[in-house]
């Protein structure tokens, strides 16, 4: 049986903790996924404008095989500085990859493009270095969903995104998703408040509407806008042991939850990313069965947790789109 972890956050997978910071008179924010102790880390890229930090270096093949923190970031290219704060503080606290005598923080982090969402962009100082250093500071078992970190000034196509998370348990093992949902497509099916992820809802986390009544496929998606002002960036997490490749390989699984939950994902004008983190506090009962179930689970929670993001989205003063809640 599969069911929600006690949160139905990512922070059920024990170890790992959450933290967020924003400025809403920006409309933009961090968050941070920090562990106890480094972990597993993989990524896989499937949108066509990504934004990224480190993520070379999670290649099965490459000398690093764990990180320390990974963040999700608002701000498109500026918003990269975020994972700066966060590997300045870590080092502070001697966290990080030892080198001879120095310790070098592996924060790998992703960005979405907000910068066009009604915010005040005329900083006389790039503010993200201090949100992911702010972020990290605020880790916790438990953090806000919707308007919050990452997803403070996401949008879709047509509603408000958010910051979403939720968890799943199975045969002893915990997986979890966290995204920021600032996607070209939409979430909801047509102009209904039915979302695309309904089939795999649990609980009533995101309103409990079940899947619409009708789909037109011959309909053409009205989109957000044909340049590069989206992505869905994500983090999906287990307790399991897993190998860089075998994070990997679950990455790529948790894509299936991206596309059963936005309508169309992947673009090429969305970053579309997952990273995956893997704690290692259990062993794998079968070398293949269960990392093809931990796969299966990392899709249904990330679909469900993007769901949750925008569902949570809360109004603020100059917002360009309605929030999930407005609409009838």
């Amino acid at each position: 049986m599969i069911r929600p972890g006690p949160r139905n956050l990512i922070t059920d997978v024990a170890g790992l903790r959450v933290g967020n910071a924003q400025e809403d008179r920006i409309k933009t924010g961090a968050t941070v996924l920090l562990g106890d102790r480094p972990f597993t880390a993989a990524v896989h890229v499937m949108g066509g404008a990504p934004g990224t930090r480190e993520t070379d270096l999670l290649a099965p093949d490459k000398t690093v095989q764990e990180a320390d923190a990974l963040v999700l970031s608002g701000g498109s290219a500026f918003g990269l500085d975020a994972a700066s704060g966060v590997a300045d503080a870590l080092r502070t606290q001697g966290r990080g990859f030892r080198v001879g005598n120095q310790t070098v923080p592996i924060v790998p982090g992703a960005i979405l493009f907000d910068l066009i969402n009604g915010g005040d962009k005329d900083w006389p100082e790039n503010p993200y270095k201090r949100l992911g250093s702010e972020a990290l500071g605020n880790a916790s078992d438990n953090f806000a969903l919707g308007s919050h970190g990452a997803g403070t000034g996401a949008l879709i196509a047509d509603l408000k995104g958010g910051l979403g998370s939720a968890s799943a348990t199975w045969n002893g093992y915990t997986v979890g998703a966290l995204v920021a949902v600032n996607a070209l497509g939409r979430v909801t099916v047509g102009d209904s408040r039915h979302f695309w992820a309904a089939p795999f809802e649990m609980a009533g986390e995101f309103g409990g509407l079940g899947p619409a009544p009708s789909f037109d496929p011959t309909e053409v998606p009205p989109l957000k806008g044909g340049d590069a002002r989206n992505t869905t960036i994500a983090i999906v997490a287990t307790d399991a042991a897993l190998t860089q490749a075998q994070a990997t390989r679950m990455a790529v699984a948790a894509h299936d939850g991206m596309a059963r939950a936005i309508y169309p994902s992947h673009t090429p004008m969305d970053g579309d990313l997952v990273f995956a983190a893997a704690t290692g506090a259990r062993v794998l009962a079968d070398p293949v069965a269960t990392p093809l179930m931990l796969g299966h689970l990392a899709a249904l929670c990330l679909a469900r947790a993007i769901a949750r993001g925008v569902h949570a989205a809360t109004p603020a003063p100059g917002d360009p789109q309605p929030c999930w809640s407005a609409r009838r």
